[in-house]
């Protein structure tokens, strides 16, 4: 295997979430290692392995008292972006065949082996996802080193599997998204931290559709330790509201449109310095969503 950075999961911060993993192993091409949220952890070969492990080590809960409720304020701003997400609209008569395309700009935390994590300049990043879950989707981001790259379409027993069609099988009731959320969330300290990072990653990187959005939104707000961030700023530069939790000494913010409650982005903070050389304040990945539609063809711009 090639020298190859590491694809969309954090943590280069040491605590690698096999849900991530795993969302990354479908959405991308089989050669490519994977991140989480943020991180890009340059690999030698045989590296696959040691991360799946790393993975299942990090999994075991960390025995730090239980977070507290999920705020007031942080459940009356989950509800009004439920109700945003509800009345939104997404393209009509979306056929099988086409591909949901989502344009971002991204800057990661890159983790080299004997090195300090640097931070990446922001850049931009296109994903085309098929809607039906049964072909291959594309990458474009030059960059990170991923040109034209195929993305492997996702298994079909996979319940967490975020193409479109599945998306819309899944519970319109908040009750029982709560549930499906406890049910395929892997591979964190906690079943909160879990729930929260797989609530960040259909808000950023899948076209969900509205009903089953407002349910996911109101689910988060039975996650333990989520409280809200009055003024945030993504990768685009753009201020808004977010919903936040910290895990491990980095607080993760999920940042909203103060007007509409439209998803703007994602971005990560260390409250604490962190081993790996970052400071208390220090922004350790940010994520701006600029564009989400639906198109005919895998590299097909809108």
């Amino acid at each position: 295997m090639n020298q190859l950075p590491e694809r969309d999961l954090p943590p280069g911060r040491h605590r690698l979430l096999k849900e991530h993993l795993m969302t990354e192993i479908r959405q991308e091409p089989s050669d490519v290692p994977v991140r989480r949220r943020f991180v890009r952890t340059m690999l030698i070969a045989g590296a696959v392995a040691a991360v799946t492990a790393v993975a299942v080590t990090l999994a075991v809960p960390s025995g730090d008292r239980p977070a507290p409720p999920a705020t007031n304020k942080a459940a009356a701003l989950l509800e009004d972006i439920a109700l945003a997400a509800e009345h939104g609209e997404v393209p009509k008569d979306i056929r099988d065949d086409q591909y949901v395309y989502i344009k971002s700009k991204v800057g990661w935390s890159v983790y080299e082996e004997g090195k300090p994590p640097r931070l990446e300049p922001i850049h931009q990043r296109e994903v085309w996802l098929s809607v039906d879950g049964t072909r291959k989707g594309l990458l474009r981001d030059a960059d990170a080193g991923w040109d034209d790259q195929p993305l492997d379409a996702p298994s079909p027993d996979d319940r967490s599997r975020t193409n479109y069609r599945n998306l819309q099988t899944l519970p319109t009731d908040p009750d029982r998204m709560y549930d499906w959320l406890n049910s395929v969330s892997e591979g964190s300290s906690s079943k909160d931290e879990a729930n929260f990072v797989l609530v960040g990653d259909l808000a950023r990187e899948s076209l969900m559709p509205p009903a089953q959005a407002a349910a996911l939104y109101r689910a988060a707000a039975r996650i333990s330790g989520v409280f809200v961030i009055d003024d945030a700023v993504d990768a685009a530069g753009r201020h808004g509201v977010a919903v936040a939790r910290v895990d491990d000494g980095e607080r993760t913010e999920l940042i909203f449109d103060k007007e509409t409650k439209e998803f703007l982005g994602e971005r990560e903070v260390a409250v604490e310095d962190q081993p790996g050389g970052y400071k208390k304040g220090d922004i350790t990945g940010r994520v701006a969503v600029l564009e989400r539609t639906v198109v005919d063809k895998a590299g097909q711009r809108p």
